[in-house]
């Protein structure tokens, strides 16, 4: 059997923690920022656990190969 390969698409938006949890990067904070308080912004950045388990196993597996 081959060997399983990583998707490239899910290597650029996502990574596996230590713990085994999918981090991802949060969204809405590229652009139209002028109406956002600067609470919300600092509050965007950064990365989060994905919450659903359904989606972090099909992550998971994207990223086997990794």
């Amino acid at each position: 059997m081959p060997k399983m390969k990583t998707k490239k698409c899910a290597t650029k938006r996502m990574k596996m923690s230590a713990n085994g949890k999918v981090m991802r990067s949060q969204g809405g904070h590229a652009h139209l920022n002028n109406g956002k308080k600067r609470s919300r912004k600092n509050n965007l950045c950064g990365t989060t656990a994905i919450g659903s388990l359904k989606v972090t196993k099909t992550y998971a597996r994207a990223l086997q190969g990794r």
